[in-house]
């Protein structure tokens, strides 16, 4: 694999750093995490309409921008450097590849065009799956990001279905939940619908391998969004180290202080690293795919934990006030550690691959 980034390639990224630097800034953040949705309509727009970045990884003939995994990983670092609060993994990872590996071409043509417009997609059934039992669909999904603001919602079920239903399905029930992460906010699902055969992405029981390929993709691409925070809480560390004098140094010169930014910064280069081979393999589509993911996803889940509770600690006494934004970073890296499976999970899986010898995701 080749990991040097192209022309086209830094010029997307630096495109999304330079929008998401102002647009996201951690004023703005402030102001939508103490609001009561913790959702930017505004900036959704704006990445999803003007940017055309919920569209990245859509095919240009369903009116996306027909690029891949990479591309994708350095627009979500920059969403993740910025903690930008919106549903932006939901709809442009987790639905458009439901979407892409289950449904049909007359699927495709109907819901492909509408998530790279902008619609609000979330993906249930990553913590609990409801039930489709004949044409009605019951049950309960919980810890669903942004399932409170979604139009779309894509359910994965017990029985390995994919099925897509509008907000205003009759008999689905959405209740919002105060979270750790307040950038990342997530609902409580409720199912009691019935479900007409349009609704179901390819066959009902038949999506078992998209629904593994899609959170195999999901995992490995987290791990850039896991990136970027850690970048941040990196950055704004070694900020703050040339700032805060102490015994008439600045506390960045001190052995033990520099000790710990240099093991911050082997931790984000390493799970750099993984996340994009995880991006290269997603774009190669073979039978490394799998096997790239759930590394990029164990590594980044620890490094980010380590890293966010160390810029605290390295901030002093005002690393662990409310007003400082240290704290809406280790949040993030604590809530993605156990999202969309937790490093013990990936560990375990990487594990089975390896011993079975089935590395193919789908």
């Amino acid at each position: 694999m080749d990991f040097a980034l192209s022309d086209d390639q830094r010029a997307i990224q630096g495109a999304a750093r330079d929008f998401l630097t102002d647009a996201a800034s951690p004023e703005v953040i402030r102001a939508v995490v103490e609001g009561t949705t913790g959702f930017d309509e505004s900036l959704w727009q704006a990445l999803a309409g003007e940017m055309g970045f919920a569209g990245l990884m859509v095919p240009e003939t369903h009116g996306g921008l027909g690029l891949g995994a990479v591309e994708m990983a350095l627009v979500l670092e920059e969403m993740g450097r910025m903690l930008a609060p919106v549903p932006f993994f939901e709809t442009a990872v987790l639905a458009v590849q439901a979407v892409l590996a289950a449904g049909n071409e007359a699927q495709h043509t109907t819901l492909l065009p509408r998530l790279c417009a902008g619609t609000r997609a979330c993906f249930a059934g990553t913590a609990d799956r409801p039930t489709l039992s004949g044409d009605r669909l019951t049950g309960t999904a919980h810890f669903v990001t942004f399932g409170h603001v979604a139009e779309l919602i894509v359910v994965a079920t017990a029985d390995d279905s994919l099925i897509v239903l509008e907000r205003s399905t009759p008999g689905l029930t959405v209740e919002a939940l105060p979270s750790l992460d307040r950038t990342r906010r997530f609902a409580t699902l409720t199912f009691d619908c019935a479900v007409t055969p349009d609704m179901v992405l390819g066959e009902a029981g038949g999506a078992q391998a998209a629904i593994a390929r899609t959170l195999s993709i999901g995992a490995g691409l987290l791990a850039a969004e896991q990136t970027g925070g850690m970048q941040y809480s990196l950055d704004a560390t070694v900020d703050y180290a040339g700032q805060r004098v102490q015994f008439g140094r600045q506390i960045g010169s001190f052995q033990a202080y520099k000790h710990m930014l240099a093991d911050m910064m082997l931790l984000v280069e390493a799970s750099r690293s993984a996340a994009y081979y995880a991006a290269a393999a997603i774009d190669e589509d073979g039978e490394e795919l799998a096997e790239a993911c759930h590394i990029a996803r164990t590594y980044a889940s620890d490094a980010y934990c380590s890293i966010s509770g160390d810029a605290i600690q390295l901030h002093g006494g005002i690393g662990f006030t409310w007003e400082h934004h240290a704290h809406l970073y280790f949040k993030r890296a604590r809530a993605t550690a156990s999202w969309l499976g937790s490093a013990d999970t990936h560990r375990e899986a990487l594990a089975k691959l390896l011993l079975d010898g089935d590395r193919v995701a789908a």
